[in-house]
């Protein structure tokens, strides 16, 4: 009887524990890592229940673990635990999917190396065919006529102008191939590195007043996601204003593919701390090197020890009194600024699968006014950049990354841009326009003695710049040139051209012109220069 008690007894206690089916339902991508929130709905009996999500990332930090949810009858959360778990390997469909794909990458190779061998055979069997046929004639073989000759060199020529054609058709399917291949190696050989024998096993253990259903969350931290922010930025000649694209490339290998998440990216770098650091003192001795080995042993020894700690599995705990709520958002296209950071909340549902692959997020579309005008250094370049001043007029920050650069339908260049922040001015690189015409050239270089007693060299140097507005909108040409600075006062600079009420060089010598064109409208400008120095002197730095 006693026997039987205790088996009835075990047998109710494990009916307490239930595996939870869980799905990841919002995700928040940081620069360095991801808070991943994964849903559930159980419905749980009166009394204490052990909630227990399997197959968690063995990478789950357990100091992040949050717990919350909503029941329909009062539920407390009594604790949260957290352990390692070792299971048999089971492959990832993605792994499957891609070995699949390289098998098949690898036999279309194959085929190719074949059809490379079928073209070498051909062009050995017109070798083989020339060589008989431009033999010397013997007893048995008379001459071939001339006609035979023109004939059957047309005929050689044409046939190996084919296998050429061929070969170089097969030479582009092979590197298209190889590449292919090598792309999909590297996402296997990322996925299977990710591919984890050892999980994580949450066990949430919660009282319940009586039955009743709960609706549960499960938030937690992971490594192997981040984002960047990259831009595509479009300009249509004559339009007074820039279309910016503001998206984000995400990644993520985190063992967990997420799919239709709502996703949100943060700004926040969590890795950077709460606080500024501290100084320590700057202290002066002497070395001594028996010291100063000890002190380092120690100083690698607390490193250690801080380092154990800190990968040591510890229980995350939560409880409460009361009963447990939801803290739920809408999923929108928004941005939320905060004191220190601002979060972006994508629209639509995102997938995004556990292999480290990029993907294209779009965050926000701002159309902002720009004033646009051609940067150009003719003594350098003779090539005129479109740039843009623009205010971020939109409610986004815009961070530091890569952009796209399209004018008028077209691609034109890679630029960077910097962040900036809500209300900020700043400057777009728009890249080169081969629609203004820029010349550069020097038109006289003359030297002359001067003085009666002291005799002197006097250079002259006289540039003609030209710019030509050849579109059909006018547009505004700011010119950069330069003349000599001297650093001695035996060498005499002086300026002859342009005039002080066109253009008047700077501190550096710098001279700028801003010339606003209409279209199919030319511009000359000319700068003109002596230098004057002594005979005996050697100057540097002259052209």
């Amino acid at each position: 009887m006693k026997r039987l008690l205790c088996l009835f007894l075990a047998t109710a206690l494990a009916a307490l524990a239930a595996n939870v089916d869980s799905k990841i339902t919002a995700v928040t991508v940081y620069t360095d890592r991801a808070v991943i929130t994964r849903s559930a709905s159980v419905a749980l009996p009166a009394g204490t229940t052990e909630l227990v999500f399997a197959r968690l990332p063995q990478t789950l930090d357990e100091r992040s673990l949050q717990v919350s949810g909503q029941g329909s009858v009062p539920v407390s959360i009594l604790d949260v635990s957290t352990r390692p778990t070792h299971v048999d390997f089971a492959a990832n469909p993605r792994v499957q999917e891609l070995e699949e794909q390289l098998q098949r990458l690898q036999r279309e190779l194959r085929g190719l190396d074949d059809e490379g061998a079928g073209l070498a055979a051909q062009g050995a069997t017109l070798d083989r065919m020339e060589g008989a046929f431009f033999a010397p004639p013997t007893k048995e073989t008379a001459r071939p006529e001339v006609d035979q000759f023109s004939a059957y060199l047309a005929y050689l020529t044409e046939q190996r102008g084919r296998l050429a054609a061929a070969r170089r058709t097969l030479d582009e399917k092979h590197e298209d191939t190889r590449n292919r291949i090598a792309t999909v190696q590297r996402q296997l050989n990322e996925l299977r590195g990710t591919a984890q024998r050892a999980f994580k096993t949450v066990t949430v253990r919660v009282a319940a007043e009586s039955a009743g259903q709960l609706d549960l969350t499960l938030a937690y931290t992971v490594g192997g996601a981040s984002w960047t922010p990259g831009y595509d930025v479009r300009v249509a000649g004559g339009d007074a204003a820039i279309t910016l694209g503001y998206f984000g490339l995400v990644r993520q290998n985190t063992g967990e593919d997420w799919q239709d998440v709502a996703l949100t990216l943060s700004t926040a770098r969590p890795s950077l701390g709460g606080a500024a650091p501290k100084l320590d003192p700057w202290s002066l001795d002497i070395y001594d090197e028996a010291r100063a080995r000890m002190e380092a042993m120690a100083a690698r020894d607390r490193e250690m020890s801080q380092r154990k700690t800190m990968m040591a599995p510890t229980a995350a705990m939560s409880r409460a009194e009361a009963p447990i709520r939801l803290d739920a958002f809408a999923v929108e296209a928004t941005v939320d600024t905060g004191t220190t950071s601002a979060t972006f909340r994508i629209a639509a549902p995102t997938s995004i699968a556990s292999d480290n692959s990029p993907q294209k997020v779009p965050v926000t579309t701002a159309r902002l006014a720009a004033e646009l005008v051609y940067q150009t250094t003719p003594k350098r370049m003779t090539t005129a950049y479109l740039s843009a001043a623009v205010r971020n007029t939109s409610e986004f920050p815009l961070l530091a990354g890569n952009m796209n650069v399209f004018l008028d339908g077209t691609f034109v260049a890679t630029s960077r841009l910097e962040t900036v922040m809500p209300g900020e001015k700043f400057d777009l690189a728009l890249g080169a326009d081969e629609g203004i015409a820029i010349e550069h050239k020097r038109v006289q270089k003359f030297t002359e003695q001067t003085g009666l007693i002291s005799k002197s060299t006097r250079l002259t140097y006289e540039y003609l710049i030209t710019v030509r507005n050849n579109k059909r909108t006018p547009a505004r040409v700011a010119v950069t040139d330069q003349v000599p600075l001297s650093r001695n006062e035996k060498v005499v600079v002086r300026v002859q051209s342009p005039p002080e009420g066109e253009a008047k060089p700077d501190a550096e010598g710098l001279l700028k012109w801003t010339l606003d064109l209409a279209p199919g409208a030319k511009r000359e400008l000319t700068v003109k220069f002596t230098v004057d120095h002594p005979n005996d002197v050697n100057v540097i730095g002259l052209e």
